[in-house]
């Protein structure tokens, strides 16, 4: 039984192994895998093809991210064109002076040029006259069709006329507001203008002594000059142009050498602490001005 069971189940073994082994070359034979196509377009059109516009463009405060302050205003300023106002021939034209058919008029018979001749030459005139003017309305009857006309356009104005009046009658007879105040001119009080007098007197800086100065103050340099005149020249132009950053500094002229040549640094006294020095140092480089924050030492 031992041997039988044995048998048996090599057997079965080697059925399996045969078995697996078919299939594992059925599969790689004929298993090649299938890819699905997508469903839809593969490509779309943009709305826009040349790209769309990003927001905010054109605003002095995106200069800030590359030249670290705003841009100044825009030099020309475009104003939007006025309006076009209606001529007579654009209004709007009311249905009842509007023909609602054409007049068909009968066309002339054709007259023969050989009897336009004989006519003439015999001076029968009036039945010449009376061929040509076959199938055309009397001015007469013209006239009273006009007249028609006129009469019940009259008619039909003085209609609308009359639904507008009682329209208006009814809205002064509802209830609510019936005129609307007109809101008061502001400011109600006005403003006194002051002439303000022109002046060309430079306010007088205070000029400090560059030796009196501790270690550690913090300055702005503005240049360096070949003489203290001309230092003090550039001082009095800088007030003029930035009055409202230099009204409350003090002016220092220093003499230095570097080189074998005497110059003259001008610097301005006045901030809390280096970064101070370099808020106002970027408010004058923003305007084209050298400035460069420094510390005594």
């Amino acid at each position: 039984m031992t041997n039988i069971s044995g048998a048996l189940v090599s057997l079965a073994l080697v059925i399996g192994i045969g078995i697996w082994g078919y299939k594992l070359l059925v599969r790689d034979v004929s298993g090649i895998p299938v890819v699905r196509a997508a469903s839809g377009e593969m490509r779309v059109r943009p709305e826009e093809p040349g790209g769309e516009l990003a927001r905010h463009q054109g605003l002095s405060v995106n200069a800030v991210a590359a030249e670290g302050v705003a841009a100044k205003p825009a030099d020309r300023l475009i104003l939007a064109p006025k309006p076009l106002d209606l001529t007579e021939d654009d209004h709007v034209t009311p249905a009842a002076m509007v023909a609602t058919a054409q007049q068909d008029q009968a066309a002339p018979a054709p007259v023969d040029q050989t009897e336009i001749a004989e006519a003439l030459e015999t001076g029968n005139v009036e039945e010449l006259v009376a061929q040509l003017t076959a199938g055309v309305a009397p001015i007469a009857e013209t006239e009273a069709e006009v007249e028609k006309v006129v009469a019940t356009v009259a008619e039909t104005v003085a209609a609308e006329v009359s639904a507008a009046e009682r329209q208006v009658a009814a809205l002064l007879d509802a209830p609510g507001v019936r005129h609307s105040v007109r809101p008061r001119i502001r400011p109600a009080i006005p403003a006194e203008v002051t002439q303000a007098a022109l002046t060309a007197e430079t306010p007088q800086s205070v000029e400090v002594d560059p030796a009196s100065l501790p270690a550690g103050t913090r300055l702005a340099q503005l240049g360096a000059f070949d003489s203290p005149e001309v230092a003090r020249q550039q001082w009095d132009q800088l007030m003029t142009r930035f009055d409202a950053y230099l009204a409350d500094k003090k002016r220092i002229v220093q003499e230095a050498r570097s080189g074998g040549r005497t110059f003259y640094r001008l610097r301005a006294m006045g901030f809390e602490d280096i970064a101070d020095a370099r808020r106002f140092c970027s408010a004058l480089v923003a305007e084209n001005q050298d400035c460069i924050p420094v510390v005594t030492r």
